[in-house]
């Protein structure tokens, strides 16, 4: 019998990348996708043909409930981190569907916005924190963190799904850093932080400091970040039932490396100065509102401190990023967002 997995954000940047990683690897999995639109869902129809289009969003609790009692493997990516309402419709939809004997395997998308707490709860900006979070010897540390963090509340959700049912509904809550790299998915292909961060430097003609300009945040190319989905299906999909997979323990920071964000704008603006997109480039302080006003939490999050080691994934699945650094690609992403500003290929 086919594995039968559920995924939500195909049409996104996460999602769509993983997707079609899945489906080069496995298609002999059956595969059903939430969509907000029959336009949208023939797009991946197109690009992935057999697959189940579900027509619905995030609001449709009936509809993730039905899917998820459905699938053996659900993936969800669309708003998974700030969606109280479709986690729980998961988490019930799972719960209801599934036994002891056929557990369901539930693959959330967190993020690492929640490391920030901290810098946000004192109104830092800029400022160096040694504060370094880690997956296996602190993993209790990430499950525990204040109610006040960002993304905590659907967190919680999903934890507490996982704990209090874990012998019928497994969970994995994968917490991704600033990703990077063109996506592979049939319709959105661009991340937000760096490429917000080059528009901003391509447009404005300067190189933004937030505060003392010292914050750092880890990052991980989509393609890497894509495999630890693909592993953890296979996990899902082979049963592995290993506690330290799943559920109170099942808490996977993804990062293969950081960056200092001011240092990664100044790499961006030499790239695009030697690009001859712009001339030579000065810094800038940019300041908390106008850092709202120019790209939301995205640009706030340049003046937040947000670090962790991924130790999980490398131990249990053997998940060993092969990409370029961000530094490496920023060259590329430079020219991916020229040509997105200008209308050129």
């Amino acid at each position: 019998m086919a594995v039968k997995i559920f995924l939500t954000g195909v049409t996104g940047y996460i999602a769509g990348d993983a997707f079609s990683v899945l489906q080069s690897k496995h298609p002999e999995y059956e595969y059903a996708v939430l969509v907000r639109s029959k336009e949208k869902g023939e797009l991946v129809e197109k690009a992935y043909p057999g697959t189940r289009i579900v027509i619905g969003d995030l609001d449709n609790s009936d509809v993730l409930k039905q899917e998820a009692s459905k699938a053996d493997i659900v993936l969800h990516a669309a708003d998974a981190s700030d969606h109280e309402g479709a986690a729980k419709a998961i988490a019930a939809g799972m719960v209801e569907g599934h036994s002891e004997d056929h557990p369901g395997f539930w693959l959330h998308t967190g993020g690492t916005g929640i490391l920030t707490w901290e810098d946000a709860e004192t109104g830092r900006l800029g400022e160096l924190s040694d504060k370094e979070y880690n997956d296996w010897d602190g993993v209790e540390e990430l499950t525990s963190l204040p109610d006040s963090a960002f993304h905590r509340n659907v967190d919680k959700i999903v934890l507490e799904a996982g704990t209090k049912h874990s012998k019928v509904l497994k969970t994995a809550l994968v917490c991704p850093p600033t990703i990077y790299g063109r996506g592979r998915g049939p319709v959105a292909v661009r991340s937000r932080q760096a490429y917000e961060l080059t528009k901003l430097i391509l447009n404005e003609k300067y190189i933004p400091v937030i505060g003392a300009g010292k914050a750092r945040w880890n990052h991980v190319h989509v393609s890497d970040l894509s495999q630890l989905f693909l592993l953890l299906v296979e996990a899902a999909a082979a049963h592995k039932l290993d506690a330290e997979l799943w559920g109170q323990r099942g808490y996977y920071l993804c990062e293969n490396g950081e960056h200092v964000w001011t240092e990664l704008a100044e790499k961006i603006a030499r790239d695009a100065e030697e690009l001859g997109f712009v001339k030579k480039l000065e810094k800038k302080d940019l300041a908390r509102q106008a850092a709202l006003d120019v790209a939301g939490f995205e640009a706030v999050s340049w003046g937040l401190n947000s670090r962790g080691k991924a130790e999980r994934a490398r131990k249990l699945l053997g998940w060993s990023p092969t990409a370029k650094s961000i530094e490496q690609e920023a060259p590329n992403i430079v020219k991916d967002e020229h040509a997105r500003l200008t209308g050129g290929s």
